[in-house]
């Protein structure tokens, strides 16, 4: 049992932590429990999901407080560079929220719902098809299914 718990919090922390900016790959995590056969595809895929959508609701979060900080200095992110990235977002809309699997723009992609006000209820519904997707896909490359 303590085993168990070791396993799926791994792989919740993992998938959690990959949704933020930290270059972390719960999916190798993933294929390797399932490798093991030890424990059901069904619970470890629908671990990480939920792992790695509420990792992406932390970056939502800190979206819609960027405004707080954009016009310090450290800030990383220049303002011409999120006037950039909010154009795109409002000429895909919400439904590029589909690409938040995606490496490379789909952290920053969930950042910017943030600022942009996305509601949570459509953000969560649209991120969570686009990462169980992912994690469904991989799961049946891996099991080869």
């Amino acid at each position: 049992m303590l085993g168990d718990l070791a396993t799926f919090g791994g792989l919740f922390l993992t998938a959690f932590a990959a949704a933020t900016i930290l270059p972390l790959q719960s999916e190798a995590v993933l294929v390797g429990l399932l490798l093991t056969g030890t424990h059901s595809p069904a619970a470890l895929v629908l671990v990480a999901t939920i792992g790695n959508v509420l990792g992406s609701v932390v970056n939502w979060l800190l979206g819609r407080g960027i405004d707080r900080f954009g016009d310090r200095k450290w800030f990383p992110a220049k303002p011409a560079a999120l006037d950039r990235a909010a154009a795109r977002y409002h000429r895909y809309g919400r439904w590029s929220l589909l690409l938040s699997w995606a490496p490379v723009i789909g952290d920053p992609l969930t950042v910017m719902a943030g600022v942009l006000r996305e509601p949570l209820w459509s953000f969560i519904a649209i991120v969570t098809v686009a990462k169980a997707g992912r994690y469904l896909a991989v799961a049946a490359a891996t099991l080869g299914l």
